[in-house]
C-alpha cells in the first residue's frame, strides 16, 4: 500500500490518509480481503504519530470499508460506504467543487480534472 501526505494540504493528516486509502479501494488496488499494514508501520513510514493512523483506520471502519481486529490487523471488507442517510453524497462533492472554483479554475478545467480523476478511480470497471 502506497500512500502519501502533503503538509501543505489543508485537510487534517488523518483525513488525507483516509482519502488515500479510499482511493486505493475505489481503484481496486486494495480489494476485499486485502490486509492493511499495521498502524505502527504506516506511522513510521509516513513519519506521523501512530494515533493519527489509528484514528484514520477507525474512521474507515466506521464507514464500513475496513474491519479492525485487535492482534490480527485491519482488512478491507467492502468497496461500498455505509451511509447514515440514503441520499447521494452531494456534500463532499459540492465542497470539492467549490474549492476548485475558488482556486480560479475555469469550468472546462474543472471538468477535465474531474474526468481525469474519475477515469483513474474507475479503471477496469464496466459501469
Amino acid at each position: 500500500m502506497y500512500i502519501t501526505i502533503d503538509e501543505n494540504d489543508r485537510r487534517a493528516l488523518y483525513q488525507q490518509i483516509v482519502d488515500e486509502i479510499k482511493a486505493l479501494i475505489a481503484k481496486a488496488e486494495l480489494v476485499e480481503g486485502s490486509t492493511l499494514p499495521p498502524v505502527r508501520q504506516v506511522a513510521a513510514d509516513l513519519g506521523v504519530n501512530l494515533n493519527t493512523i489509528a484514528f484514520a483506520y477507525r474512521q474507515l471502519q466506521k464507514e464500513g470499508l475496513i474491519e479492525i481486529r485487535h492482534g490480527a490487523g485491519a482488512k478491507v471488507v467492502s468497496r461500498t460506504l455505509v451511509s447514515a442517510d440514503e441520499e447521494r453524497p452531494i456534500g463532499p462533492l459540492r465542497a470539492a467543487l467549490a474549492q476548485l472554483v475558488l482556486s480560479g479554475l475555469s469550468r472546462d478545467e474543472i471538468k477535465a480534472l474531474v474526468a481525469d480523476e474519475l477515469s483513474g478511480l474507475m479503471k477496469g470497471q464496466t459501469r
